[in-house]
């Protein structure tokens, strides 16, 4: 770092003393050393005590930041604002050893008799060489010091830097680069007899040219990097990708921005586990459907279809089985209920311990929910009925019921949820109980049958009625055709005819 800085600034020197010297020679083409004094000497001279005196600083600057650089902590506030500021410290020591320069040369130039305009030309092509030498070098050391400020910025941006922002370096780019030259080409004539030449004019013109593309390249790259890297990140995140960050190596507008952005991410990430989180616990349907409406109590009337599953024997299931076996069961029978119920377009409502409900219909509508349910309740006995050869206590009762029902969030403004209430849920409970005594262990209402539409109502059969508690009239019941054993046949089988069929 201290060689890419020192190098900076004598390069800087170098062009200035030989513009200044061999270029821009005043009084009609005289060098600067023709009254005594040989300003290469002093030149020289100069330079290594600057360079000397300019170093020993810069070191010390540095030597903090190289400290805790090789130590795994984090820097403190203080280590971090100085390797922050490191740029423009080093500059601002560049900056002194010039305006020396321009002290220095104009006392020696005005010791050896050069006139006043004369003195002013030297000096203020000195000060502008230094200006533009100076902003050069913080913009290089800017670049060339960002993974230093990587590692200072690890924990966070301060409220307050003392960085540049972007609105000033661009104007700063601008005035050094295409200003001082301009204001150089001003200058030319001062302290000369005759008016500059083309020539002279066009080695000013040249020497703006190259500090001023390098200025501006050098700024251009420092911002147009960033806002590259900080564009993709976003392009990424609107296609869905919310696992990218983007490093912070800036503490100023762009380290703000860079920060903002993974702030930003970080928010929409977690909103989007909170959010796979709330449909899981209520559902993908109730979840956007709470997202879209924002939410509030309140309810509606509904055509739906319920499916209601309760396993068998769970009470002593629970008593007589380890409890990572009593989890495993239930944990297969609900994996079996979610996935069969979202595939008809079903989602469950709730998980009542040992059963589960599922809803069709509702939230969304849907004008085929009574087929789709039964066509669910199908395919989940089928699927138990494979899952017993692994699991055999997977044993459970399946009812399908449709109607009328009232949908929507129940409870209080600060803890609600959504939920289906009426009669197909009760319908489909008290046929759960049935169920579980029927050899295929699934039945269905008339009413689910009806609304299903001929097709899935062939796939049915009426096998009695029975008066449900709760009900003064007999419900006609349903099974599948297919004649599936899905397990023991209860004691008192359910067959044909209202007295054979218990009363719930």
């Amino acid at each position: 770092m201290e060689v890419l800085f020192g190098l900076a600034n004598v390069v800087g020197a170098v062009v200035v003393f030989v513009l200044l010297n061999y270029i821009l020679t005043p009084l009609d083409g005289a060098p600067v050393d023709a009254s005594g004094t040989d300003a290469r000497v002093v030149f020289v001279f100069y330079l290594v005590a600057a360079l000397v005196a300019g170093g020993v600083p810069a070191s010390r600057a540095l030597v903090p930041t190289g400290r805790w650089l090789a130590q795994p902590a984090p820097p403190t506030t203080a280590q971090r604002d100085l390797a922050l500021r490191l740029p423009a410290l080093l500059a601002a020591i560049g900056l002194l050893g010039w305006l020396g320069a321009a002290v220095t040369f104009g006392v020696v130039n005005a010791v050896d008799g050069e006139t006043g305009l004369e003195l002013v030309r030297i000096v203020t092509g000195i000060v502008l060489g230094g200006l533009s030498t100076s902003a050069l070098t913080f913009l290089v050391l800017e670049r060339v010091l960002r993974p230093v400020f990587v590692r200072a910025l690890e924990s966070g941006i301060p409220a307050h830097t003392r960085t540049v922002g972007i609105r000033p370096k661009l104007v700063l780019s601008w005035a050094l680069g295409s200003g001082i030259p301009l204001l150089a080409i001003i200058a030319a004539p001062l302290g000369r007899r005759t008016t500059a030449t083309v020539g002279d004019l066009a080695a000013l013109a040249a020497v703006g040219l190259v500090s001023g593309g390098l200025m501006v390249g050098v700024t251009a790259r420092s911002v147009g990097d960033r806002l590259v890297v900080v564009r993709r990140a976003l392009r990424e995140v609107q296609e869905g990708n919310t696992d990218v960050a983007v490093t912070v190596d800036e503490g100023g507008d762009l380290g703000l921005l860079q920060a903002g952005l993974n702030e930003m991410v970080a928010g929409i990430r977690e909103r989007e586990r909170l959010r796979d989180l709330f449909g899981r616990h209520v559902g993908d349907e109730v979840a956007r459907q709470a997202l879209e409406r924002e939410g509030g109590l309140g309810g509606e009337q509904r055509e739906v279809s319920a499916l209601f599953v309760d396993l068998i024997g769970s009470t002593t299931l629970a008593s007589e089985q380890p409890a990572d076996e009593v989890v495993r069961v239930l944990n297969a029978l609900f994996g079996a209920v979610v996935g069969i119920a979202a595939a008809e377009g079903g989602w469950v409502n709730k998980f009542e311990g040992d059963g589960a409900l599922c809803v069709f219909g509702a939230p969304d509508d849907q004008p085929d929910h009574a087929r789709r349910a039964l066509r669910a309740a199908r395919a989940l006995r089928f699927e138990l009925v494979c899952l017993r050869a692994a699991i055999p206590a997977l044993d459970v009762g399946i009812a399908v019921s449709s109607g009328l029902a009232v949908a929507g969030n129940v409870g209080a403004e600060r803890r609600y949820e959504y939920t289906v209430i009426g009669d197909p849920v009760n319908e489909a409970a008290r046929l759960t109980e049935l169920a579980k005594a029927n050899p295929q262990r699934l039945l269905a209402s008339r009413s689910a049958i009806d609304a299903a539409g001929a097709e899935e109502a062939a796939a049915w059969r009426p096998i009695g009625e029975v008066v449900l508690r709760g009900r003064t009239q007999p419900s006609q019941v349903y099974e599948p055709i297919d004649g599936l054993d899905v397990g023991q046949v209860a004691a008192q089988p359910v067959s044909v005819g209202l007295g054979e069929l218990p009363r719930l």
